[in-house]
């Protein structure tokens, strides 16, 4: 009887853990089926803006904070966005202070410092939740890797940077620590720019 039971208890924790991780398969499939143009989002004037307006252009999307370790990598991407911007180019930070509160101003405070002490002038959107329960849509889909396992998984810090091409798919995604201006981020830059 005892073994009977306990039978039932195991078919029962299988059933039930392969439910769930049946579920988690489909809401991780339904987020790589979303598509970037979707999403709304303030920019850090408070406008609306909705990605449907970046159709046929790449994207490099950052989550920046202004007191971290690698807050000088605004002065890379203005390069990057000077340069490239009539190629196709969109830079868009992204302020969020989910890294040691490294972001803890507001989105007046914050649009002031980028502007004098980086002359930054690529998109900044509104500060958000990139990470957690919390995170905002545009998070949500980004960390989905749309399929892709090497390219999924939670924002780790401050300045990951999600390469997006002219349809609207994640090409790549750097880490904090690769520089905007780095070989490994230019080359797929202009690689993602010469596609059709």
């Amino acid at each position: 009887m005892k073994t009977a039971m306990l039978s039932l208890v195991n078919a029962a924790l299988v059933f039930f853990g392969t439910v769930a991780t049946r579920s988690h398969i489909m809401a991780a499939e339904s987020y790589a089926q979303q598509s970037l143009y979707t999403v709304s989002i303030e920019d850090i004037s408070g406008k609306e803006i909705s990605f449907e307006k970046y159709k046929g252009k790449v994207l490099l999307i950052v989550n920046v904070a202004s007191a971290c370790g690698y807050t000088p990598q605004y002065t890379e991407l203005e390069a990057l966005h000077k340069k490239y911007k009539d190629q196709g180019l969109v830079i868009i930070g992204v302020p969020a202070n989910d890294f040691g509160a490294q972001e803890p101003g507001s989105n007046a405070q914050i649009a002031e410092f980028c502007s004098t002490k980086f002359s930054v002038t690529f998109t900044m959107l509104g500060k958000i939740v990139v990470k957690g329960e919390n995170k905002h849509p545009l998070y949500t889909f980004l960390t989905s890797g749309q399929g892709k396992s090497e390219l999924a998984g939670e924002v780790a810090w401050n300045f990951e940077k999600f390469l997006i091409g002219k349809d609207g798919s994640i090409v790549q995604r750097f880490r904090s620590r690769v520089k905007p201006l780095s070989e490994e981020c230019v080359s797929a830059i202009e690689k993602a720019l010469a596609a059709k």
